[in-house]
């Protein structure tokens, strides 16, 4: 991100009215590969591909957040393969952490791993080191402090179903695990800041929070998510769950997160709603059935339901409700900003 987006995005936190209505996207590997024009495999294991990429993008639409920015990561598997997850790639899909817990006994083996030496992290943070200098010449910087979050983690390192099904058969493990990874993952945001001092936010991802109701995620997922958001001294605390939002909604100002990008099965009116107000809202139009789908028309109709519902659009950041998806064209993102910006 650039000087001029970073302030606009800590002027939209700090409540005040920006002109025209921002708008902001997570870009990574599902989008950005197949959008430039390289495969995904070319896209993890090439640093040069990688960079012109993002680079593509920024240039392309210079009038839109593109969050984190840079994001150096190989989807789902940088987590994960620290722990030992035995990861599979393929040349245009995205790649695939194995599980390693087939007995919840298998819990008491695991170890805190080091994010400085151990699976993929350390060719991540390499990467933003090696690319520095050329993203600062583009006129960007390293923004964000990037992890999947601690149930995400697990449902890779467990299998979703056997975790969920441990919430209530082995709680006590469960926390075991949840213990281990924030552990790690407080790490593993620490040395991404140590190593980039333009970090001034992290970016906190997980879905898995999203099947979990009331209590499961009071007793699951708050307390594990209020240490990840308070362990860093930033200015932006960004929370990504595209799943179902209604239990977490209402606790995010409390743990400390200060924009959230939610499912699009759940309006901007009431997710503001649910929040109290609170928190920054970046969404939230079917990021596939419309963004990617859909015709321009259908966009601004989309984007003009949003608005025509809101008695003041401030506090929000108009995006799709997820990241960015497979197959959006140039051409659609385009009518989407153009869309917004006409308010």
């Amino acid at each position: 991100m650039t000087n001029e987006q970073w302030q606009i995005l800590l002027d939209v936190i700090a409540g005040k009215r920006v002109d025209p209505l921002p708008t902001g996207f997570i870009i990574d590997s599902p989008w950005l590969p197949g959008w430039a024009g390289i495969s995904t495999l070319d896209y993890f294991t090439s640093d040069s591909h990688w960079f012109r990429a993002n680079v593509k993008a920024v240039e392309t639409f210079p009038d839109t957040l593109f969050l984190p920015g840079f994001w150096s990561e190989y989807g789902m598997c940088t987590e994960p393969s620290a722990f030992g997850a035995k990861c599979t790639f393929h040349r245009h899909e995205l790649p695939f952490a194995d599980r390693i817990i087939h007995r919840v006994e298998d819990i008491d083996r695991l170890k805190v791993p080091n994010p400085e030496k151990d699976g993929l992290a350390p060719f991540v943070l390499n990467r933003l080191a090696l690319h520095r200098k050329q993203i600062e010449q583009a006129g960007h910087a390293v923004r964000f402090a990037v992890a999947r979050g601690p149930l995400n983690i697990a449902s890779f390192l467990m299998g979703t179903t056997e975790f969920l099904m441990g919430l209530r058969t082995d709680s006590e493990k469960i926390h075991t695990l949840l213990r281990i990874i924030t552990d790690y993952t407080i790490r593993w945001l620490d040395v991404q800041k140590k190593q980039m001092d333009t970090i001034d936010g992290i970016l906190i991802l997980d879905d898995i929070v999203g099947f979990c109701g009331g209590p499961d995620f009071e007793a699951f997922a708050r307390p594990y998510l209020r240490e990840l958001f308070s362990s860093q001294d930033v200015s932006v605390k960004f929370f990504h769950n595209d799943a179902d939002g209604r239990a977490c909604a209402p606790f995010l100002h409390e743990i400390g997160i200060n924009l959230f990008n939610f499912s699009f099965l759940h309006s901007i009116r009431q997710m503001r709603e649910w929040t109290g107000g609170q928190v920054v809202l970046l969404g939230n139009i079917p990021p596939r059935d419309v963004l990617a789908q859909g015709s321009p028309d259908d966009i601004g109709r989309a984007i003009r339901k949003e608005l025509n519902a809101l008695e003041d659009p401030s506090g929000v950041i108009f995006s799709c409700g997820g990241g960015m998806p497979d197959g959006v064209s140039t051409e659609n993102l385009r009518a989407f900003i153009d869309a917004a910006g006409k308010g």
